[in-house]
């Protein structure tokens, strides 16, 4: 089951501890990199361009549940009542 990416509106939540904040992520990356080779042949990896990619699995790092997670809208933040 594939889970889609939080967006500025959304979160992921775990239906089974109701975790918000702690998840391990699974994905698989396609990249290009611009490597840079100092002269003893030492490698920097200088910039890096995501070609692809696709999350494989969302797992909740509280209770260690795979397929539990959600995506939902995240609360909307608070106004200062008026007067303040």
């Amino acid at each position: 089951m594939s889970v889609p990416l939080p967006t500025p509106d959304t979160r992921w939540r775990c239906t089974r501890c109701g975790n918000l904040t702690r998840f391990d992520v699974t994905r698989s990356s396609r990249v290009r990199e611009y490597v840079h080779l100092d002269l003893a042949g030492e490698a920097a990896v200088e910039e890096t361009l995501v070609l692809e990619e696709s999350i494989e699995q969302v797992r909740c790092r509280w209770c260690d549940a795979a397929d539990t997670v959600e995506l939902v809208p995240r609360a909307a933040a608070e106004e200062p009542a008026a007067g303040e």
